[in-house]
């Protein structure tokens, strides 16, 4: 990854309404090489792909919810029919599998109130084989950054 790479990257995730034409001059390089590096990047799956940001709050979504689960088995036909069931769920908006104490599985749930996360959680346990599960909701959010950090790929790398 060259430092044009990280430009582009760092503008990309700043605005990605940028022109192409905006971007390859924020980076000093032509349009044709511009598009070119995108390409590349986006057939290396680099670039996953553009959305837009919303302000949860405004749209009724002021429920962040942290759901702990821990099983008794950790198959793979196991990990496949959990992947399956919390992907019908659009208000799981991340699942981790985790090591360590406490829990196996970590999901962030968004929802417009405690009842509606209520239904989602009663339909989870109906379906999920588990052996203990930990609810904890969001008093306030403090920092939710969208772009990934990037000071690794520099010259002068390692975190901070």
């Amino acid at each position: 990854m060259d430092s044009t790479n990280i430009k582009l990257i760092e503008r990309m995730q700043e605005n990605a309404d940028l022109s192409l034409l905006e971007l390859s001059k924020s980076v000093g390089i032509s349009k044709t090489a511009c598009w070119n590096r995108l390409q590349r990047m986006e057939e290396q799956n680099i670039i996953l792909g553009k959305k837009i940001l919303f302000n949860r709050n405004a749209i009724n979504l002021p429920i962040v919810v942290f759901l702990s689960i821990s099983v008794g088995r950790h198959s793979l036909d196991w990990v496949k029919e959990f992947s399956e069931i919390i992907e019908r769920f659009p208000e799981i908006t991340e699942a981790h599998r985790l090591t360590g104490e406490g829990a196996d599985y970590q999901l962030k749930i968004i929802c417009p109130s405690i009842e509606a996360y209520d239904m989602l959680q009663q339909q989870l346990i109906s379906e999920i084989d588990f052996t203990a599960m930990s609810t904890k909701i969001s008093l306030k959010e403090i920092k939710n950054e969208q772009s990934l950090p990037l000071s690794h790929l520099k010259p002068s790398g390692g975190p901070r």
